[in-house]
């Protein structure tokens, strides 16, 4: 592993970009995702992910010059076509059109369909916390976990996030319906390290740590066993119904790779809408210091909230360099 300045990982990502047919304010948009995303500590939807990202612009799978158009407006609800555009720009625009709404109507729902990949789910709940409004999110994707009870792929991992505006620190939750992401195994991959807990299957049906034995059976663990695995159905019918878009049974059909014609959601909500800032920072706050007063497991270990460690993370990587794989920063600087 290696550490590289956010502004040179910035800037590198930027020009692969923009040598893939991007335009300079796109490539500066998609670039400051990716390296926030892998100084947030999310390395797998952050500088690990631009390569196959690239790949789907030269494929032709991402239409580099669509922009989502509305098919039709009620109120605070809003539904748009993605067009196969970039799923970053796509789902940047869904937030920003979801904030509008919801200062206008104290809550705004955007349903975006046939977009692309949106890369780290956590960037547009940050998005919507920073500026004051609670959020929601989440995405289906194509068959890549076996629901339970499945020996084969037939849902979506369906990366869900919900966040909080907090004075002292922001709130936000971002996470996939299995035990972890793929984007995780291949990160644990690289590191030749275990996963801390069974992440999924491996080809003989056996539970297990090993990241290598779970991508290569492709039985990935529902979070919650059967509980995901639900969650995950119901957030790919949710995402398909609001937006009449594709379900991840369709999805899988038209095979234009990870998350290729997919469905998101976007909520946003006036968090002061019943009650005043003072109120519900004190509940914020109550919750906080009851996590903080928890006994930990381990000695000298502590209880975190969501978000918390993101923001240690953040601040080790812009001190000393962002962690990166020393392959990938490599093969993106030959792109």
């Amino acid at each position: 592993m290696m550490r590289i300045p956010f502004k040179q990982m910035k800037s590198e990502i930027k020009r692969a970009m923009i040598k893939a047919g991007l335009t300079e304010e796109q490539a500066e948009t998609c670039a400051r995702v990716h390296t926030e995303s892998s100084r947030d500590g999310v390395y797998s939807h952050g500088l690990n992910r631009v390569p196959r990202f690239i790949d789907y612009v030269n494929k032709g799978w991402v239409d580099i010059k669509a922009t989502p158009s509305l098919i039709k407006s009620c109120g605070c609800m809003e539904n748009y076509d993605g067009n196969m555009g970039i799923g970053i720009l796509n789902a940047k625009f869904a937030t920003n059109r979801a904030i509008e709404l919801a200062k206008e109507h104290n809550i705004g729902i955007v349903a975006l369909k046939n977009t692309t990949h949106w890369m780290r789910g956590g960037t547009y709940a940050w998005d919507a916390v920073d500026n004051g409004f609670l959020s929601i999110c989440w995405t289906n994707t194509e068959s890549c976990m076996p629901a339970w009870g499945a020996k084969i792929p037939c849902v979506g991992n369906n990366p869900f996030c919900i966040g909080i505006p907090r004075k002292d620190g922001n709130i936000v939750l971002d996470m996939a319906m299995s035990q972890y992401s793929y984007g995780k195994l291949q990160v644990t991959r690289l590191k030749n390290e275990q996963l801390p807990y069974a992440g999924g299957f491996d080809k003989e049906g056996k539970l297990t740590k090993d990241p290598g034995s779970i991508e290569e059976s492709m039985r990935i663990l529902p979070t919650g066993y059967w509980k995901g695995s639900g969650l995950a159905i119901l957030l790919d019918m949710v995402a398909a119904v609001l937006s009449n878009g594709m379900p991840t049974s369709e999805i899988d059909k038209i095979g234009k790779g990870s998350c290729g014609g997919c469905s998101q959601i976007f909520i946003a909500i006036n968090p002061y809408t019943f009650g005043t800032e003072e109120q519900i920072n004190n509940i914020l706050e109550s919750t906080i210091n009851q996590l903080g007063a928890a006994e930990p497991v381990s000695e000298g270990g502590k209880v975190c909230y969501p978000g918390q460690r993101t923001a240690k993370t953040r601040e080790d990587n812009d001190k000393n360099g962002i962690v990166a794989d020393e392959t990938i920063w490599n093969d993106i600087c030959n792109l």
